[in-house]
């Protein structure tokens, strides 16, 4: 998939495309079912394909302070895009510049001037444009006007919860993760650096992979999860805790993964921790002995959560 950062910098010579347009934030099962949209009329019409989104995320810029918990990183995105055949990702710093075009501006330079596209593809909610002024009927006149035509897609629903990325934001912060996971259509993962921390883990018999996340990822509830550590694409088993260790009186939140059957070093190393199930919660233990059984308890649960289903913590 071709990628680029700024609509100015579409590759010259560029054709007429099929875009599709929205933060896309997840990519969760109701963007999917967007997104094939688009692609096959890009097909149909032997056009490209081209997502169109935005980084930043708009809140920030128009209500600094409000940025969401991201659910997945603008190449996490990208990956996920590309593995459901769209042709090309076109990423838009948004600006305060940006955020005052009005809706045919904003069409103009996001859709027209350089995507040439054919065909917009957008959900039947899409609003666009300074304040959010643009509608879809609105960017159906537009599309008269530039030469473009729209098609919009219901919001999908799953037990009649609408699929959005606020949904699965919610999930994910209950630590819910089953509910996050059958929104998206895969688990859900933080991506980071590993990072050094106090090393307590490899005192107690668990040395911890301690993943530093970007600012603003979507990181679920405290406490402690059957997971997967993915390295170089390589899943590999793991018993996750989230949280700020009460135990030893911690103050800094973390994500700190204990990968079973591994011993190699891998400080430095850009990593992805998928999250399957919480299995308790966050605990403070009065002795450390205490904490070193509830460990073992966590890493058998956690080998047992692959090979039969485990109720989730009721908390």
């Amino acid at each position: 998939m071709k990628r680029w950062r700024g609509a100015e910098r579409t590759p010259s010579g560029w054709g007429r495309s099929v875009v599709t347009i929205g933060m896309y934030d997840g990519v969760h099962r109701g963007h999917q079912y967007l997104l094939q949209a688009a692609v096959r009329r890009a097909h149909a019409a032997g056009l490209s394909s081209v997502a169109v989104t935005f980084d930043p995320h708009p809140s920030e810029v128009v209500r600094p302070g409000s940025h969401p918990p991201i659910l997945t990183s603008v190449n996490r995105k990208a990956e996920l895009l590309a593995g459901l055949g769209l042709d090309a990702l076109c990423v838009i710093p948004f600006t305060a510049e940006f955020s005052r075009l009005q809706p045919d501006e904003f069409v103009h330079s996001a859709l027209v001037a350089n995507l040439h596209a054919a065909a917009v593809v957008v959900g039947e909610n899409f609003r666009f444009g300074h304040k959010a002024q643009g509608t879809v009927d609105v960017l159906r006149e537009l599309g008269e006007r530039f030469g473009f035509q729209t098609e919009t897609v219901r919001i999908q629903r799953a037990d009649d919860v609408p699929l959005s990325s606020t949904y699965v934001r919610a999930c994910v912060a209950a630590g819910d993760m089953p509910a996050a996971a059958a929104a998206l259509g895969r688990e859900h993962r933080v991506e980071g650096i590993v990072v050094r921390g106090d090393r307590r883990g490899r005192e107690l018999g668990y040395p911890t992979a301690n993943v530093e996340a970007p600012l603003h990822t979507a990181i679920p509830a405290d406490g402690v999860y059957a997971g997967r550590l993915i390295r170089d694409g390589k899943p590999l088993l793991a018993a996750i805790s989230v949280g700020t260790n009460p135990t030893f009186s911690g103050e800094q939140r973390r994500v700190e993964a204990f990968v079973l059957d591994f011993s190699d070093d891998i400080y430095g190393e850009h990593v992805a921790v998928e999250f399957l199930l919480r299995l308790r919660g966050m605990e403070r233990f009065d002795r450390v002995q205490d904490l070193i059984t509830a460990m073992e308890g966590d890493v058998a649960r956690t080998r047992a959560v692959l090979t039969e289903p485990l109720e989730a913590d009721s908390e």
